[in-house]
């Protein structure tokens, strides 16, 4: 009798030992974007650029002459382009340009600022990548120090989840690498 108590008593606490359940972690989706595909942009501004076709150009919501937005909509995602002529201020254009990353330090995990050089198309700046919860995940800017300037700033129609938007992120980030490689001047 003790021997059948015993394996009886050993069933069941083979079996209870079982880990509680517990709900499983939130999961994201896998997105994936088709490959980016360039055309030649000229707006009849002082500057021209490559832009992937999947992007929509339109005014910017301050209707200034030669400021304008790439709609991306599949991602909820646009860049918005700003264009000034310099006029005896870079000094005041480079400190805005550079103030803006900064206003994102409070959300964001990491900034991190790469110079661009251009000699060829004359063109000078600087990319900056956001990590973290920050507004915006990209900005940029881009100059010939004489007579052109030009910034650039990626933000998503959502409230910024870092995990959520990292591909959609990266691939905005590859096309303004391409547009600040492909930027030229028109003089």
């Amino acid at each position: 009798m003790r021997l059948i108590i015993s394996f009886l008593l050993l069933a069941v606490l083979s079996i209870s030992c079982k880990d509680d359940p517990r709900p499983k972690p939130k999961g994201f989706l896998a997105l994936e974007y088709p490959n980016a595909e360039y055309e030649r942009v000229d707006i009849g501004c002082p500057y021209t650029f490559d832009k992937n076709v999947i992007a929509e150009i339109s005014p910017s919501r301050n209707r200034i002459p030669c400021w304008i937005q790439l709609d991306y909509d599949e991602m909820k995602g646009s860049v918005f382009i700003t264009y000034q002529p310099v006029e005896n201020n870079l000094d005041s254009l480079l400190s805005d340009a550079q103030k803006l990353p900064l206003q994102h330090t409070i959300k964001a995990d990491l900034i991190e600022g790469d110079v661009y050089t251009n000699d060829l198309n004359r063109t000078y700046g600087m990319f900056y990548e956001v990590d973290g919860n920050a507004a915006s995940q990209a900005q940029f800017y881009l100059t010939d120090s004489t007579h052109h300037f030009l910034t650039g700033s990626v933000y998503f129609k959502s409230l910024p989840n870092f995990d959520s938007i990292v591909p959609a992120a990266d691939y905005l980030k590859a096309d303004i690498r391409h547009l600040m490689e492909s930027l030229k001047w028109n003089y």
